[in-house]
């Protein structure tokens, strides 16, 4: 069997990848399967750590819009990926992977605080690592916080699992002409505003060279293919080819 194309990476799941088409919430099959994925990926020897969102549960943009302060929705969003990863990690450990959930915000009793140096040791020892709450900071999103935790720990790649192909240049799900970029640059995202990461993110990606690959995690098996390097979804990077 071919080795992995990658030994470390960030894989960036939404909290909307956890429910099913209500929209809010966990569903446990869902969340099994995903689990079993992350397993097989685990054992190729590859170092995983993850980054979840709260958007099943509260997503405080939306907090925001409705009348609530913009920080403290923020906090609330922060509190639902933290139960997101506490789900994940249990789903995980059920399978017999050694996990770690990681906190931005102090909350000792549940999870450990955010140490990078412990972080990296973690996955030098085989650990799958969830990051949680986020960057720990309001008014910024999971997307930026994935961009962050994956230069710090050093990783290769960004993963962003998405219920779609890859980055269209229009909605798939809405439009049936929708056309999809097999390749992007930084800046081509940035010009052409594709929903790919917030613009955030995607700046701090381009900054450090930092590639991501958009690809469909409602697919059996996408996952393994990505971290195999096969042709899937869309690569963003320095250059198209």
């Amino acid at each position: 069997m071919p080795a992995p194309k990658y030994e470390r990476v960030l894989l960036k799941i939404s909290g909307e990848a956890l429910c099913a088409d209500t929209g809010y919430g966990i569903n446990p099959e869902i969340l099994a399967r995903i689990a079993q994925e992350l397993k097989e990926i685990s054992e190729l020897g590859v170092q995983l750590s993850i980054v979840i969102g709260g958007g099943n549960i509260f997503r405080g943009v939306a907090g925001s819009a409705k009348g609530m302060d913009r920080a403290t929705a923020d906090y609330m969003g922060m509190l639902a990926t933290v139960i997101n990863a506490l789900a994940l990690q249990d789903s995980l450990e059920a399978l017999g992977v050694h996990t770690r959930v990681q906190n931005a915000l102090e909350m000792h009793e549940v999870t450990e605080p955010y140490i990078r140096r412990k972080a990296n040791r973690h996955l030098e020892k085989g650990r799958v690592v969830i990051f949680s709450a986020g960057t720990g900071n309001p008014f910024f999103t999971t997307d930026t916080a994935a961009a962050l935790r994956a230069m710090e720990i050093n990783a290769q790649i960004i993963l962003k699992a998405t219920r779609v192909d890859g980055v269209f240049d229009k909605d798939p799900l809405k439009h049936q002409d929708a056309k999809k970029f097999d390749q992007l640059t930084y800046i081509e995202v940035l010009q052409k505003g594709l929903q790919v990461m917030d613009a955030t993110a995607t700046s701090l990606c381009m900054d450090n060279q930092l590639p991501i690959l958009v690809f469909n995690m409602t697919e059996k098996g996408n996952m393994k293919k990505a971290i195999m390097g096969d042709s899937i979804g869309t690569l963003v990077w320095r250059k198209t080819s």
